[in-house]
């Protein structure tokens, strides 16, 4: 499966972006999906999961309130609102896809700037 991930950009802190994940794939509907970032120099982390139905979510405690995970499955489509954003937001967000507890496919990731 191949996952596109877009939405990314620069904005000052208190500011929200919305970030999109296409995959290309009618079986999206059975996938659990997250998204993950990754600052520069720093290892890559979780930011959200949410489940197949969209019925269970998971958040990283760095941005729990902050950001919403969201999907739409007639749209193949997961998305990532975040708000109140933070200068220690900034990275590359990637979307991927989990199969049990792993995150097997992942996106190209996209570019979030948070300026103070």
């Amino acid at each position: 499966v191949q996952l596109q991930a877009s939405g990314g950009g620069s904005v000052q802190a208190g500011g929200s972006l919305r970030l999109s994940c296409v995959a290309s794939t009618r079986t999206f509907i059975t996938y659990h999906m997250g998204w993950f970032r990754q600052a520069p120099g720093k290892e890559r982390e979780f930011v959200a999961d949410i489940s197949w139905n969209g019925v269970i979510t998971y958040y990283a405690d760095s941005v729990k309130g902050r950001f919403t995970i969201s999907r739409d499955n007639a749209k193949n489509t997961v998305y990532l609102q975040m708000n109140s954003l933070k200068p220690e937001d900034t990275a590359v967000y990637y979307c991927a896809r989990r199969s049990g507890a792993t995150y097997t496919s992942w996106g190209q990731g996209t570019q979030v700037t948070v300026s103070s």
